[in-house]
């Protein structure tokens, strides 16, 4: 732990400087025109204006490959990125959708103090995806947001958290792969549906591969959603992707 928060001071030493530039400028590392972070391509329309927008919150309460999903283009493309309690985290998967491991710090258990690593963590990385331990009181959520939009990061919470700027969640999904006793499986197809605040008030689904046969994130073909699952049929015009109602 101790190391961790070694390399996270020097981290952030080095990165205040480059916030204060970013700030002026609008750029800054893994930072599309929009001042959004990228994301892979199968997320994109999910997301207001297509990436991560700096200063907030992403709440996936699946906290598998969907969570390294969102983080793995930015971190890609040159952002830092934290991981934090998230033990069995599955770096090899994120490494296959792009996420770069030696720009990539893990911290496994954030003992219990929790939220002074993760405010630590968003000073020092502009990416950080966590799991907190517990139920986050309203007190140390509004902390870490006020760190966050100093530290103009995007904060990935792997569970849920009231007033997340945006919330990705699997609504269904199914296994492809198995037949009749034998087989095994090769690949997920997923409804992921997104919705939020402000310009994420607008719910939308979309059906992907999470993952796909190859281990990647791809949009998936409405004729190749496993049959009998719940939405199989969605509008073909937009790519699978659909608005739905909120809540």
């Amino acid at each position: 732990m101790e190391v961790a928060l070694a390399e996270v001071r020097r981290l952030r030493a080095a990165r205040l400087p480059r916030v204060a530039e970013s700030a002026l400028d609008g750029d800054g590392p893994g930072l599309d025109e929009t001042g959004a972070f990228p994301v892979v391509p199968a997320l994109r329309e999910l997301l207001p204006r297509d990436g991560l927008v700096r200063g907030s919150v992403v709440a996936v309460p699946d906290s598998g490959l969907l969570c390294l999903a969102v983080v793995a283009a930015a971190s890609s493309d040159g952002a830092w990125c934290a991981i934090a309690g998230i033990a069995e985290a599955g770096l090899m998967a994120g490494a296959g959708l792009g996420l770069d491991l030696d720009r990539t710090l893990l911290v496994p258990d954030m003992g219990t103090n929790w939220p002074q690593v993760v405010a630590s963590l968003l000073d020092g990385c502009e990416l950080v995806l966590v799991r907190p331990p517990s139920r986050t009181p309203v007190q140390v959520r509004r902390r870490l947001e006020a760190t966050l939009r100093r530290a103009r990061g995007v904060l990935v919470v792997a569970g849920d958290w009231p007033g997340a700027q945006v919330r990705l969640r699997v609504a269904a999904r199914g296994w492809t792969g198995l037949g009749d006793g034998c087989g095994r499986l090769r690949a997920c197809c997923a409804e992921v549906v997104a919705d939020g605040r402000g310009e994420a008030a607008l719910a939308k689904a979309r059906w992907l591969w999470l993952p796909a046969e190859d281990g990647t994130i791809a949009v998936a073909d409405p004729a190749d959603i496993p049959f009998g699952l719940p939405g199989e049929e969605p509008d073909t015009g937009h790519g699978g992707l659909r608005v739905v109602s909120g809540g």
